[in-house]
């Protein structure tokens, strides 16, 4: 707290800016689009974590215009060892998912509809060895992994997650370089008031302690007030989330990514504080 606090002669000396200065505000727009990129990113990698768990030991047997075949392929997969549940899909269940593709043609009586049951495989089982059963004792079966048919969509969702945290990366460069800019601006500005203190013996540690601690502050108000805008968006946009726990299982976002996106002002003024300081104790070596 003795670092935050500022008091009245060091005031004068550098007097603030305010929350109106270039610093709190850079800072609480450049937080605000991280926090909403981060919870994007966090809900992204949620969402592919439930899919790829939800789909990890269900299978389907496919079997071409099978429908003759269905029950033997039932029989068959419910005698492999390791098979927790088998169930045909219904046809008129295939025939619906059709109809948003095909439209009324998905109706036609002489449009092919392949036969696909449904398999659960106990954790630990030889999926390969039940397939291998299974594609014996019916040849025109096929036995295919859920998670390969999802691999595409899981694949792009890894993708837009560290596209996410790419972005949180550069928005936090961008912040970094912004400060750097603020702090030499702000040296520039009082170069007077460093001279007469260099003058009666301040070292650059103490000057730069003056700047600093000042950024630190803006930062930290910046940060805040724009993680708290982003908090109230990103919560009236989670009004929708029932329907997103109802696809994949739970809400997109849990109170550990809240607390995670909590996290990120406090590490952008640290992040700020600290290239602030090393910039400012460079310049005034350099420059003064």
């Amino acid at each position: 707290m003795n670092f935050l606090t500022v008091s009245e002669p060091e005031k004068r000396l550098i007097p603030s800016s305010g929350v109106r200065g270039p610093v709190p505000v850079l800072i609480a727009i450049m937080t605000f689009v991280m926090v909403v990129v981060g919870a994007a990113g966090l809900a992204l990698a949620n969402t592919a974590g439930v899919v790829r768990s939800g789909v990890e030991h269900r299978y389907s047997i496919q079997i071409i215009d099978g429908r003759s075949s269905a029950s033997a392929a039932v029989a068959v997969a419910r005698g492999q060892p390791g098979v927790i549940r088998a169930t045909a899909v219904p046809q008129q269940e295939l025939r619906r998912t059709l109809e948003r593709w095909l439209g009324p043609a998905a109706a036609a009586a002489d449009l092919p509809v392949p036969t696909i049951i449904d398999v659960d495989l106990a954790p630990g089982s030889d999926a390969g060895a039940i397939g291998r059963q299974v594609e014996k004792a019916l040849p025109n079966a096929r036995f295919v992994a859920h998670r390969d048919s999802l691999a595409p969509m899981l694949a792009a969702l890894n993708g837009l997650t560290m596209l996410a945290a790419g972005l949180i990366v550069l928005i936090a460069l961008a912040s970094a370089a912004a400060v750097v800019l603020a702090a030499r601006g702000a040296l520039d500005t009082h170069r007077g008031t460093i001279a007469v203190m260099h003058g009666i013996g301040a070292t650059d540690r103490q000057v730069a302690r003056l700047f600093v601690r000042q950024i630190a502050v803006d930062a930290l108000v910046g940060g805040f007030a724009g993680a708290v805008v982003a908090g109230v968006i990103i919560a009236l946009v989670m009004g929708g989330a029932s329907l997103a726990a109802t696809i994949v299982g739970e809400p997109p976002l849990g109170w550990a990514d809240a607390l995670l996106l909590a996290m990120l002002p406090i590490l952008v003024a640290l992040l700020a504080t600290l290239v602030a300081r090393s910039a400012l104790l460079r310049a005034l070596r350099d420059r003064l």
